[in-house]
């Protein structure tokens, strides 16, 4: 009786998650596909005239084609970025976690303050001119790693606790020095952990809006969640247009998502039991 009831607890839990993700999805597809008339009600229902291409078109050509060089600007800030996080994330966790030394406390709680405290804006600005970055994409870029550093490391430190320290002992017998200890042995066993930081990172790097608008202003330097603002105004607002623009901005991430589901699960969970 009981392991039914636990059943079916479970089976409602998963319907209710599919509703509060699915309902809001067809919601925007199919408001994607209404002309501007029919969309401007805002209602949950079928399209009295389907308009989809003619919306893609529109979208796509807006203000001389924006939203192809936003494509272009998010790609190069998201692969930029994660990159770089994850391979500093990996190498700091691993140091933290294999050396002890009287610095570890103070260092593991300013790893923690990065999660916690938020972003001061205006300094942020202030050191970026000071050094020549700012409304540069490599000053964004050191943003975003110095964001979503903290995150990293401690996913990456979880994981590489489960990994015997044998495994460095037998390396540096055989005459691996730091670097070749690090990403010929202890890099390609983060596999699983890897592909959940990059898929993670990735997802909140591509979907950042606030970082773009700050520190890196301009038509030319937008990034995918600027382009909302070629359709919304204060006084008029396109929502047809404006819900394709979500939809198609919102298609790299989903699909990156569903198909590194099963090792995003597995890397979150790798490092909960230390072996």
């Amino acid at each position: 009786m009981t392991g039914r009831k636990n059943y079916l607890l479970s089976t409602l839990a998963v319907l209710l998650s599919g509703v509060v993700f699915l309902v809001p999805f067809a919601f925007i597809v199919l408001t994607a596909m209404k002309t501007r008339q029919d969309a401007a009600e805002l209602r949950f229902s079928w399209p009295h005239q389907f308009q989809f291409v003619q919306n893609l078109v529109d979208v796509v050509q807006a203000r001389d084609y924006m939203l192809i060089i936003a494509f272009i600007n998010s790609t190069i800030l998201t692969v930029a970025s994660v990159t770089i996080m994850v391979v500093l994330a990996a190498m700091v966790a691993f140091v933290l976690q294999r050396r002890q030394s009287r610095w570890n406390g103070l260092i593991t709680f300013l790893v923690l303050s990065g999660l916690i405290i938020p972003p001061a804006v205006v300094p942020t600005i202030w050191v970026l001119q000071r050094l020549g970055l700012f409304r540069t994409m490599p000053g964004l870029i050191l943003v975003e790693v110095a964001f979503g550093m903290s995150f990293c490391v401690l996913l990456f430190r979880a994981f590489i606790a489960t990994i015997p320290r044998e495994l460095d002992e037998a390396a540096i017998i055989d005459g691996a020095g730091p670097l070749r200890l690090f990403f010929r042995v202890i890099f390609p066993l983060l596999r699983s952990v890897v592909v959940t930081a990059v898929v993670v990172q990735s997802v909140t790097v591509w979907n950042d809006f606030v970082n773009p608008l700050y520190f890196l202003p301009g038509d030319q330097n937008a990034t995918v969640q600027l382009t909302l603002y070629n359709f919304s105004s204060q006084y008029n607002t396109q929502f047809n247009l404006l819900f394709t623009n979500i939809l198609l901005i919102t298609i790299p991430p989903l699909l990156m998502f569903l198909v590194f589901n099963r090792q995003i699960v597995a890397g979150m969970t790798a490092g909960a039991v230390k072996g």
